[in-house]
């Protein structure tokens, strides 16, 4: 192998490559170097002893930040089958100096100098918050062609067969060098410079420390790099004053680094290394089982599916075996890879199901998991209680998604709600809750609980807040109350607060809830505010939380909101009573939480208002009307005398009929009930739908559609057995002589009835009356 100097050797690699790290760990022990240089962020240098303790286990991932803005961060990971991993690990075992010697992320995070935000005017992507390099190591991909006259379709697959899927050592890395000379040289022998100047500076840099390490005295230097950076390394017409020049003012920022958690799913993005895979739990198949691994991973497939009830079988392997490796002759490939595995797997296991391929991919093809580091590993005060009360509360930290069902009654599953309530309040949204359903929605949460490796970033942000989760939260919920912008924020806030249960903070936002609620008159606002802050009144009590501060302001809003409704009704378009439509359902589906007889009272007469108004919207209208009606305030015969008023119209060829349409798309919306069981209701919409002139009717049928469309199939099936018989009686109807009602066949029944009830048959009870 060629090398720049003597004693420097050059081991181009793939980033998180198994076959390169497996002729890695070979080369450096046949090198035995004394000197390891890795491509890396040196801001992380003192943290690579920590590569040999056992506690932390891959995938992990340095992550470097600017204390002064946490978002402001790249991450470089690692896992098991990463050739630099594999460095990391053989120079903290062998006690060999190592280093990190890419361009330092200091030079990267901070504001880019005039020459590179011209560059990016000129059309090079900004970096996203975090902050990961821009670049990867095959800008154009120069391989491309290569794979192509290998007659391979794509430079991934090619590279797989021709170096991951095998074992080498030294040998490999020189074909390595020989390979990426020639693709980054043209016809004419000149070396090809990177286009972006950031690649440049990087590719400078690296020479800048190669040099430094050489001045050292260092006899056997192994440099561990991406391919495409080895020419540019070997280099010996590149001088040292060039570099210096290139790199000459560039703008430093203070940073830190730490060692995080990653997770395979993360490992398919680009990243620290601008490298992403697409199946990390294959190239970890690879790395721990090179002997035989098509066979050995088809055998994890079948073990699969059989624990999920499919049909696997030992013939169904050497069936697949046969096939990949027929599909791999027939490609002139040396060997089956993931394709020829994938596509045999699809016919000889799966037939025409999907299910199976899904599974796999999820569990063979990612393999999600989360890495660990060492609880001894330094690092800010609030990540670190965050850790210590995922251990008490016994909160295990996955990559996969989880389920957790808490009864709050239980003291210990209130303390894990009221943790990750505060967790969400921080922006870590470790867990989101869903319906409790088949149990009590008051006493139970159920949460779906999923770590994301991007909550180390959010934990150090949060940390400006309080070093513990408490502090943090308490303050982070007061500095929220002081930004909100409207009452919903606020409301929801409230909610936020309780359930997360900051004492502390609780006086500051609620004396910021009544100031807002006091400066609101919007309709949509004040009702939007009363949900929330009606379910905490209600269900508090169950998490132990005081909500009794909220009674004076819920009071408050609710007041306005009932002045307000009328107005706020009247003179509207049909978007804005559209919009205002669902508002009003759930205020008055709050206010009944509340159970205030006072407030129900000043709502009831303002619903009373706008069913009596001749300007309130009609949908608004019909919606009052029938709240007024499910909650018992009227009969269903003044129901049916405001419904004969709208549709009785002698102007129904109008616009009024759109009026009258509207109404009863308030009145029936989310149920049929009501006319299948109200033979007054069902005659006047019959009647009316029956008037209507041609052209009315073609106006209104998206608007009935809507309206009609929404409820169930068996509503639907009972309307049109009433329509199909105008003298109201069902087909199916049950009670009456006319039906064919035969009373001797029924009482056959009634023991069994009595039983199934725990009843006493008629004749034994008092009176003779069951």
């Amino acid at each position: 192998m060629s090398v720049p100097s003597p004693g420097v050797h050059l081991l181009g690699v793939r980033h998180h490559g198994p076959g390169c790290a497996h002729s890695l760990a070979a080369a450096l022990l046949e090198l035995a170097p004394d000197c390891i240089l890795i491509e890396g962020p040196p801001e992380a240098d003192e943290l690579i002893a920590w590569a040999a303790h056992e506690e932390l286990k891959p995938p992990v991932a340095l992550l470097i930040y600017m204390p002064e803005d946490p978002r402001q961060a790249a991450f470089y990971p690692f896992a098991a089958f990463s050739p630099e991993w594999q460095a990391l690990r053989y120079g903290a075992r062998e006690k060999v100096p190592t280093r990190f010697f890419d361009l330092p992320q200091a030079l990267r995070l901070g504001p880019a100098p005039e020459a590179a935000a011209e560059e990016r005017d000129a059309g090079e992507p900004d970096a996203e918050a975090p902050t990961e390099p821009e670049e990867g190591p095959y800008e154009d991909d120069p391989l491309a062609a290569y794979a192509k006259a290998a007659g391979y379709g794509d430079a991934d697959t090619w590279w797989e067969h021709l170096v991951e899927e095998r074992r080498d050592s030294l040998e490999l890395f020189a074909a390595i060098e020989e390979l990426m000379k020639a693709a980054r040289h043209d016809d004419a022998g000149l070396f090809i410079e990177p286009r972006s100047t950031s690649e440049a500076r990087r590719e400078a840099y690296m020479r800048q420390s190669l040099r430094e390490a050489r001045k050292e005295g260092f006899a056997r230097i192994a440099v561990v790099c991406g391919a495409f950076h080895v020419p540019a390394l070997a280099r010996e017409d590149v001088k040292q004053k060039d570099d210096a020049a290139l790199l000459k003012g560039l703008p430093k920022v203070k940073t830190a680094a730490t060692w995080v958690p990653w997770s395979h799913g993360r490992l398919t993005f680009a990243s620290g290394y601008g490298a992403g895979i697409k199946a990390p739990g294959w190239y970890e198949h690879l790395w721990r089982h090179p002997e035989r691994a098509g066979l050995r991973w088809l055998m994890d497939a079948a073990h699969l599916l059989r624990q999920n009830d499919l049909d696997a079988s030992s013939a169904h392997v050497i069936e697949a075996l046969r096939l990949a490796d027929s599909l791999a002759a027939l490609r002139e490939r040396p060997r089956a890879g993931l394709a020829e595995l994938l596509e045999s797997l699809r016919a000889v296991f799966c037939g025409d199901n999907e299910a199976p391929l899904q599974l796999i991919g999820r569990e063979l093809l990612v393999a999600e998991r989360l890495g660990a580091v060492p609880a001894s590993m330094p690092m800010l005060p609030l990540p670190r209680d965050v850790e210590t009360q995922q251990k008490r509360l016994r909160l295990p930290v996955r990559a996969d998604r989880t389920t957790l069902d808490l009864d709050l009654r239980e003291p210990a599953h209130l303390e894990k709600s009221v943790f990750l309530h505060r967790l969400r309040l921080l922006g870590i949204p470790w867990g989101e809750t869903t319906l409790a359903r088949g149990k009590s929605g008051t006493f139970h949460e159920i949460w779906n609980l999923a770590w994301e490796p991007d909550f180390a970033i959010r934990l150090i942000e949060a940390n400006i807040w309080g070093g513990t989760v408490l502090a943090a939260a308490t303050h982070r919920a007061l500095d929220s109350a002081g930004r909100a912008e409207s009452l919903p924020q606020l409301t929801a806030l409230v909610e936020q607060v309780l359930l997360a249960d900051l004492r502390e903070s609780i006086a500051g936002v609620m004396a910021a809830l009544d100031g807002m609620s006091a400066r609101t008159s919007d309709l949509g606002l004040l009702l939007a505010s009363l949900p929330p802050l009606a379910s905490v009144m209600r269900y508090g009590n169950v998490r132990g939380t005081d909500a009794g501060a909220l009674g004076q302001v819920v009071d408050g809003l609710a007041t306005r909101a009932a002045i307000a409704l009328l107005p706020g009704a009247q003179g509207l378009n049909d978007e804005a009573a559209a919009a205002l439509f669902p508002q009003i359902g759930a205020a008055d589906h709050a206010l009944r939480l509340i159970q205030s007889a006072k407030l129900l009272e000043i709502w009831t007469e303002a619903l009373r208002a706008v069913t009596d108004s001749g300007s309130a919207h009609p949908l608004l209208v019909g919606r009052a009307c029938r709240i007024l009606l499910d909650q018992g305030v009227w009969p269903a015969e003044e129901a049916a005398r405001r419904l004969q008023l709208v549709c009785s119209n002698p102007h129904a060829a109008s616009g009024a009929a759109l009026g009258a349409a509207h109404w009863i798309e308030g009145f029936l919306h989310g149920s049929g009930s009501l006319l299948v069981h109200q033979d007054a209701l069902f005659a006047i919409v019959d009647q009316w739908l029956a008037g209507l002139e041609a052209a009315s009717f073609q106006e209104l049928l998206p608007l009935l559609r809507r309206t009609f469309g929404a409820f169930d199939a068996a509503e639907k099936r009972r309307i049109f057995e009433r329509a199909a018989h105008p003298a109201g009686a069902s087909p199916h109807a049950v009670g009456g002589a006319e039906a064919g009602f035969d009373e001797e066949r029924a009482a056959l029944v009634l023991p069994t009835l009595y039983r199934l009830y725990g009843l006493a048959p008629a004749a034994e009870t008092e009176g003779g009356a069951a």
